[in-house]
Formats: C-alpha cells, structure tokens, sequence
C-alpha cells in the first residue's frame, strides 16, 4: 500500500543536499527542513530572505540532481526508495532492523550511542543563554576542530621534503584514517645497509591520474618528468596529453607519461596515444569524489586543452557517469582485448573504487585480461569537487584494498595481476600499511602536487589558483607556479627512505616480503580509547582467520594475461603488407572473417602509429573482407588503413576510430532486394576522433556516442545517436530514434527527414533543427557521393539523382552551445592570453 500515500519528511536536523538526498532515497516523498528555512529567516530578517529561501532550495535541488547523475539515474522517482547507500559507522544490528538494505563492513554504533548524541546535542543547544552555530572545520579546516588528512602541517612538511629540507615525518595526533587505528608490530631489526635501495621502492611509486586541463600544462609537465628521474609512473589523468609529448620524432621521452588514461574511450583517445603508453589504464570508477571525474568548466578549457581532448573551447566538458561501452565484465574485457591489440607492448590496468563487493569486480577484471589492478580510495582528490561530494561519497581504501587481496587470494588469480592502491598517500608508513593488506604498487595524488608548489586553497575550479598549478590563466602560470622536477624527486626520496627505515625496524629486507602480511599489524592504543566506543571492528581488514596473513607466493611467476590465444587476423595482415608498411606504399589483401575475428585493423593501426605517429605514414594498406566483423570492427583505426567488409559487423565498430575508411555493405544481390537492412551493432563510433565510416545501411542504439572528430553517412539508426557528441559529421538517411543529440555540444548532424513529426525524437536541450546553407548542400553532397562510390548504396543513388529535390528534405542539427558560445570572444581570450595580456587592462 505504499504506493498510495506520500511520506513527508518533517526535520530540523537537515541542512546540505546529501541529507535530502538520504531521505529520498529512503523513502522520503518530499522534505521540510524547517530548522534551515528558520536560520535563513533569522540571518537574513532585514535582507530580502525570500530570495534567500529560493536560493537555498535551488542549491538543494540542484546537489541532489548531482547526486542522482552520479548513480546515473535521470528521474527521482528512480531515485526515491532506491536506497544507494553504504552504511558508515553503524552497527550491522542496527542497520539490519531499521535499513535493512544497506551493509556496513566495520560496525559501528547503534541506537542506545544515537540517543546519547541526540541528547548532548540538546543540551548544546538549549542548556546555555546564548546559543550560536559553531563552526566544526568539517568543511574548512580550524584549528582545534576537526582534524584533517591534509592540514597546514601536513602540506607544509611535504613542502620542507620537497626542498630537500629534513621533516619528521610523524602520524596524526588523532585518528583520521582507518590505518590510524593499527600498529605496525616491531621485529628483529635489520641493518639500514641491507635493507631495498630507494630506487627498488620508487619503481612501485607512480602518479595517480590527474587531467592536463584540471591542473595547467606547466605543472602537468613537470609532474610527468619528475616521476621520470626517479623511475616511477606518470599518469596522463583522462584528460589525456598534448601530442608534442610523446610524438615519436621528440627525442625527450620525458614528458611522455608511463600511464596513459583511456576513461572507456572518452576524450581524444587516438592510436598514436595508445601506442606510446607503457601502460594503459581503463578509468572504471573515481575513488575521490566519485562521478566528479573529467568536468571541467567552459572558462577552463583553452585552445590547447580543446585540441588535446578534440572537443571545443570554452564549451564545459563532463564525463557521463554511465560508461557507454562497459556494461558488464564482457565488454571491459572486449577493451582490454581491444587496447591490447592497440598496443601489445603496453600493461593494461583497470582503476576500481574501494567499496563492498569490489573484490568480485576485481575477480571478472583479472580474467577479463588486466594485467594491473588499482584500488582506488575516497581520500585526496581535487577541489574542484563539490563540498558534499568530498564529505559523502568514497570509501577507504583499506576496506577495498583488503577485500581484494582476499578475494583475489581465495580464487587463486592474485598471482595474475598486480595489486595498486591510490588515495590520501603522504608518507612512508602508508605505503607499509598498503603493502601490508595486499598492495604491489603506490600511487600518490594531492601530495604529488603539494611537493610542487599546491597551497590546498581549494579553488582549482574558479581558475585562479595562486600557485599557478590549477589554471588555465597565462599570467597565473606564468608568474606564480615554480615547480621543479627536483622537489617531486626530494619528496619520493624522502618518502622511499621513511619506508626503508620502517622496514629495517620490522626485520625485512623489501616491500615484496611484506605484501599480504595483515599478521604484521596489530590494533593501536588509539583503537582501545577512539574506535571502541563506537563499535568499530576491523576484523574484515585485519583478517584474524588468516594468522600468517595472506603473502604473496614469490616463487609463482605472474602468469601472463594475453587477451588473445590464437593468431590475430592482423598479425597475418602485417605479415603480407610489411614491405608496403616499411616503404609507405601501398598494398591490398583479400581476407575472410568471422565473428570471433574480434577488433580487425586495431593491430595494424597501432604498429603503424608505433613507427611512425599519427598522419606520418603516407602509404595506404586496403583491407577487403566477406563475412561477419566481431567486435570492435575497425576499433582505433589510423590513417593509411581502409577497411572494405562486404557483410554485417557486431557492437562497437570503429570505437576510438583516430583516421583510416571503413566501408560496409552486403552483397549485390541482397543489398538491391532488401534495402532496409541493420548491418552493424550498438555504440558504433564511440570516443572516435578522425577517420570515415561508411555503411549501406542500419545502425543500432547509441550511433557515434561521444564522436569527437569522425565522418560518418549511415541509412538509419536507434535511439540515443550523436549522444554527447563534441565534434565530426554524422549523415543519417532512414529512420532515427528517441533522444537524437542528447548532450551533444559539438559537432554537425544532417538527418533526411521527409516528415518533419520525426523531428520530436531530437533533445531539444541540446541541439536544434536548422536549414541548409549553401556550404552545407556542398559537404552533404561530397560525402554522399564517397557513400555512393564505397557501399553503391541504392538509397544514396536514388538521393543524389533526384538532388534538387531531396535536399529539401534534410535537416541540420546543430547544438545549442554553438549559438550561445562567442567563438570571437573566445579566441580573442586565447589570443590575448597568449600575448600575456589580460582583456581588462
């Protein structure tokens, strides 16, 4: 009978958008706060308070629609009930009774502590004469409030390391972290002299991802060469790098970062950027912040940071938080596969986030293919990031961390892959406490970037950071950041010698002798005076059932993680077409295929790109095919390669496409008989950057998602095409679904449209119908013409016959950010900031 009554939440506790969102989300039809609303008419009595209410509802409503995107869900009735949470410090009794589906993993306290706390608070704010709000520093930090993971003392003493200066590198006074609640247990002490050299420790050192675009380039750069001195990984963040970084005619490998972010293909991922990784990591989830990853404001996004991720500038750029082409453990393992193919030479990681049950998630990625595993934890982040999203959303890493050591242990595939942990990492004791519960490798994020100059202002997304660090601004960078190279290599230094002095008092000689040992820790004094009052049991990371821990068996090699088992089509294709290949000639092979030829023209797109870069090999190599394309069909593709498939083709043809053709059509005989066939799958042309395709017929669900530069002409398509496009052409001749231009910002589509009622299907939010100019009948009809002459097509025959009439018939969508954006303004910003010269002097 729920259904037929609404629960009205009458509260006066409520005061930020994640109390609302909890009580939705638990059931709440609708919210009064009505203690809020009496402080904002309290403050603001002799002030228009009206306008205040209307503000604050606005800001409650909008953090709750954040909240909702993040789940990826669009509607609060989806919301309402569903009940997303994870339990924090609560006991499981508790939660079992009252919020039966919802799980805490370290206990915690229960209804007798909350009525205790319920009645201490009354008595704060009713037992004295003059009662006032006190600021907590929950948000802001205070002196003598609530203690933070990285107050002034902590990024000041980074800063003495960073100098090369001595620091004590002490622990919290009080517990913040989870590890703060555990004791390292001392052994037989070995000589300093014996134990690992700082350059063994910094080669599990790295990185974590952090966006060209979110920090400036200056910053980004020295980033990637200080991890470079001491042998340690740089990341690109999904932001991905500009070119001249690791373009294979610069001979300064330095700036060219070990770890290359591909984000499920989003943001300007080509195959010359795939082929120059060591390592490429597949961003699943955001440990900080989750959800805030990859958004970065209109003011923020320049010329360069546009041509780097192939988007627009000053156009706001936001990550979808529903990956489009992951949407189980078959399709990541079809992007390992394919990334593999891309790039053979390179380790394929996968970032996850700490919470309940990613231990399982691990399970499917390590069999999926990934070589590396990255546990990724709620501390740290930007802060650029929303107050409610640094306070309520992530986990510790410690539970994620140990969860899948455990696991990985208990279905024996930790010998498979490599186990790394990032979030909140500062000092040597971190790094002993991650290796502890099962971590190989470390990556370190906010004290990477204090080390070079980061004052923690948090105002990275106002793009006036006073170091110069998180911004855009010419004058700002140019005058205010100072980072070297040197201090990230004095801070890693310092941090691989507080490691080595830890392993000395413990009795071991590396970090690999000490991965998995959970015997080593022990509970701390702090745990029997803080955690015991509230219930805290730290069984689940402490893993009491395994007295010897769970190490690591150092006589099993990894095994290797090949994500193929057989011969690769392309691999017989580079055999014939090597001399081609040396000599930028050109060459044309005959091959049949089948539907388990999975990713066909990603492994000679991507030898091609490792020799020579992109649009540097200037032969072609035709490639002409009868059967059935499996997966990825023309994934990454490069310049120089033209597929020709004379059949159909399944899910994600020609994701990540960077140049080259593909062309697909069937037979004569059936393709004049049936003229309405679907010949390739779903989220065709994801993430693609450059190149054409061509099909003489129908697309399926979400055609040329997030396409940032690719051509394409198809002869209809679902629901969802062009969703979240931000550059390229797409030319739909049929039939087109729901939702056409959904989040496109970026970009022309040209639809024919004999009945303008079709018209409905387009999001209006985004994007808009308009006429043909005269320069669009030009570009329509030269791309029609290359269907015609690639796919011999009848329908595209039948429209260029009769042109003078059917151009009438089509439509251009445009996005609206194109009417609203000044690209005058905009260039002339860039101009003048490039001559150093701000617009207002």
């Amino acid at each position: 009978i729920r259904s037929k009554v609404s629960l009205v939440c009458l509260t006066g506790d409520v005061v930020e958008d994640h109390h609302v969102a909890c009580l939705i989300g638990l059931g709440a039809t609708a919210v009064y706060p009505y203690m809020a609303y009496e402080l904002i008419r309290d403050h603001f009595a002799r002030d228009d308070w009206q306008k205040m209410m209307s503000n604050y509802r606005y800001a409650l409503e909008k953090g709750v629609l954040k909240i909702m995107s993040k789940m990826g869900i669009s509607t609060i009735s989806s919301y309402h009930g569903s009940m997303l949470f994870h339990g924090i410090g609560l006991s499981q009794s508790f939660l079992d009774k009252y919020f039966p589906a919802i799980k805490c993993y370290t206990e915690g306290i229960g209804l007798a502590q909350l009525r205790e706390r319920l009645i201490e608070r009354n008595k704060q704010a009713f037992g004295q004469e003059n009662p006032r709000l006190e600021e907590k520093g929950r948000f802001r930090y205070r002196k003598r409030k609530e203690e933070h993971g990285f107050a002034p003392v902590s990024f000041k003493r980074i800063h003495t390391l960073a100098k090369g200066e001595h620091s004590r590198m002490a622990g919290n006074g009080s517990p913040i972290y989870l590890r703060d609640l555990l004791d390292i247990k001392k052994g037989n002490v070995v000589s300093l002299e014996q134990v690992e050299d700082v350059s063994e420790i910094h080669r599990r050192f790295g990185c974590s991802g952090m966006s060209f675009g979110a920090l400036s380039d200056e910053a980004h750069r020295v980033l990637a060469r200080g991890m470079y001195v001491i042998g340690g990984r740089s990341n690109t963040g999904e932001g991905g790098e500009p070119s001249d970084r690791y373009d294979s005619g610069n001979p300064d490998k330095s700036e060219n970062c070990y770890v290359k972010q591909v984000a499920s293909g989003r943001f300007g991922v080509t195959t010359d950027y795939l082929a120059a990784a060591k390592e490429l990591q597949i961003k699943m989830a955001q440990g900080s912040k989750p959800g805030e990853g990859g958004q970065l404001p209109g003011h923020k996004v320049s010329i360069q940071i546009a041509n780097a991720r192939s988007s627009t500038p000053g156009v706001p750029l936001i990550s979808p938080p529903p990956h489009h082409d992951i949407y189980s453990i078959e399709d990541i393992a079809q992007l390992i596969y394919d990334l593999k193919q891309a790039n053979p030479r390179a380790k394929v990681s996968v970032k996850l986030v700490a919470q309940p049950g990613v231990g399982t998630v691990a399970s499917g990625v390590v069999k999926a293919g990934a070589d590396v595993v990255l546990i990724s934890g709620g501390d740290g982040g930007t802060g650029a990031s929303p107050l409610g999203s640094i306070k309520h959303t992530g986990l510790p890493w410690e539970l994620g961390l140990a969860e899948t050591h455990q696991t990985l242990v208990a279905n024996e595939l930790r010998s498979r892959a490599v186990l790394r942990v990032d979030g909140g990492l500062k000092m040597g004791r971190d790094i002993i406490m991650a290796a502890l519960l099962g971590a190989e490798e470390y990556d370190f994020g906010t004290a990477a970037v204090v080390a070079i100059g980061c004052v923690m202002t948090r105002q990275c997304h106002l793009n006036t950071c006073p170091t110069g660090i998180a911004t855009q601004d010419e004058k700002l960078r140019r005058e205010k950041f100072t980072g070297q190279p040197d201090q990230l290599v004095n801070y890693f230094t310092a941090v691989g010698e507080d490691v080595r002095k830890h392993l000395s008092e413990m009795g071991f000689y590396s970090l690999a002798d000490i991965i998995g040992r959970t015997d080593l820790l022990s509970l701390s004094p702090l745990f029997e005076s803080f955690a015991v009052e509230k219930g805290i049991n730290l069984d689940p990371i402490l893993n009491p059932a395994a007295s010897h821990g769970l190490p690591l068996d150092t006589e099993l090699k990894l095994k290797p993680t090949s994500a193929r088992e057989e011969p690769h089509i392309d691999e017989t294709i580079i055999e014939e077409t090597r001399p081609a290949m040396m000599i930028h000639g050109h060459a044309v092979v005959h091959k049949t295929i089948r539907n388990t030829d999975r990713s066909v023209g990603t492994r000679l797109s991507g030898e091609l790109s490792f020799l020579y870069g992109r649009r540097n090999f200037h032969g072609n190599i035709q490639c002409h095919f009868r059967g059935v394309g499996g997966q990825s069909f023309g994934a990454f593709l490069s310049d120089g390669v033209e597929l020709n498939l004379q059949g159909v083709a399944n899910d994600y043809v020609c994701k990540g496409m960077s140049g080259g053709l593909v062309a697909i059509r069937l037979p004569k005989k059936i393709r004049e008989q049936q003229k309405a066939q679907t010949m390739i799958g779903n989220v065709v042309l994801y993430g693609a950057t450059g190149g054409t395709l061509l099909v003489a017929g129908r697309a399926g669900e979400r055609f040329a998602v997030r396409n940032s530069g690719a051509s394409a002409v198809v002869e209809g398509v679902g629901n969802h095409c062009c969703e979240y496009m931000t550059r390229g052409t797409v030319v739909v001749l049929g039939d087109f679904g729901r939702n056409f231009g959904a989040g496109m910002t970026g970009g022309l589509a040209f639809i024919h449209c004999p009945s303008k009622e079709k018209l409905e299907n387009l999001n209006n939010d985004f994007v808009k119908a308009d006429g043909l100019s005269l320069a669009d009948e030009t570009l329509l009809l030269r791309m029609l013409r290359s269907h015609k002459s690639h796919t011999k097509s009848p329908m595209t025959g039948i429209i260029l016959d009769n042109w003078e009439e059917e151009k009438s018939r089509f439509v251009k969508v445009v996005p609206l950010t194109m009417d609203i954006l000044d690209f005058k303004d905009v260039y002339d910003q860039h101009i003048a900031a490039r001559m150093g010269v701000l617009l207002n002097e």
